[in-house]
């Protein structure tokens, strides 16, 4: 069973660039379950059930892992089966139907507008400026997670065209609009490192830019400007929120932020109840405030 794992951890170390933080998090949760298959009598994938995995969450709770930490857990164990299934030695999910531990719901943080443009103005500077404008760029401009910024290939952008070629969970494409902004940053981008083809964001060596990289530098230039807590994700839910306070159609907000379920995308409604009472009060005839 373990062959299986460590297959996977390479597979998401070589191919898809996680970082080493995040093959670490990995490795622990399944060599976790692993250890629990074994005492099981399991020796391999086909013998897992929807059982085994009820069992190992229920077990990981009793030995006092929080609510988020066994989900994170799930999580993991999903991708594995996952890669399983498309390495073809599974048919089968057997995690399919398991239900997580119900987390609190948390209210993305959103920042407002100004400020996200005195970072994008602002924030890049010196030797790395051309670079770190592509990242807030897409970050913000098209909504992207860190994890699908840091995968994307030259032969994944279309400048003429103003489209991306996104890599989302699951190994699942989608197609992402561009704007202006990000086409020009591009544009200077290419022209610096000289490349057409190969990662977008380079790494040491013959690698890519890793996720924690991406992170420390957008938490960088947010604090240059002096803005606090900014990450990756922050962007990315400032760009959903913004859509939304702008018009954009929930189900086309869906789509560009790669969500499964349109509910995880309606969670992005509850921050513009500003928005909301202004349109309240502006539309509705016994509303007008004295």
């Amino acid at each position: 069973m373990c062959t299986f794992v460590d297959a996977f951890l390479e597979y998401i170390k070589y191919s898809r660039g996680r970082s080493e933080n995040t093959i670490t998090n990995y490795s622990v949760d399944l060599n976790q379950f692993v250890d629990y298959l074994s005492a099981q009598g399991i020796s391999s994938p086909l013998e897992i059930t929807a059982s085994h995995v009820r069992a190992f969450l229920r077990e990981m709770m009793s030995y006092g892992y929080a609510q988020a930490s066994a989900a994170r857990k799930l999580s993991s164990v999903r991708s594995w089966v996952d890669y399983l299934i498309r390495s073809g030695v599974l048919e089968k999910d057997p995690t399919a139907g398991v239900r997580g531990p119900r987390l609190p719901q948390r209210l993305p943080r959103a920042l407002a507008y100004d400020d996200v443009k005195r970072l994008l103005e602002e924030g890049p500077r010196g030797e790395t400026v051309r670079r770190d404008r592509v990242i807030l760029e897409l970050l913000y401009g098209s909504g992207l997670r860190v994890a699908e910024l840091i995968a994307l290939d030259w032969e994944d952008i279309d400048l003429e065209e103003r489209w991306i070629r996104v890599r989302g969970k699951g190994d699942k494409e989608r197609l992402v609009p561009m704007g202006r902004y990000a086409v020009q940053a591009l544009l200077a981008w290419r022209e610096e490192i000289g490349a057409s083809a190969g990662p977008l964001f380079p790494g040491q060596g013959s690698g890519r830019m890793t996720v924690r990289t991406a992170h420390r530098v957008v938490t960088k230039l947010a604090q240059s400007v002096g803005l606090s807590g900014v990450t990756p994700h922050v962007l990315r839910h400032s760009f959903a929120t913004h859509m939304l306070e702008h018009g954009a159609n929930l189900r086309v907000l869906q789509e560009l932020l790669g969500h499964e379920s349109l509910v995880t995308t309606q969670r992005y409604l509850k921050i513009t109840t500003d928005q909301l009472k202004r349109s309240y009060v502006a539309a509705h005839p016994r509303a007008e405030v004295e």
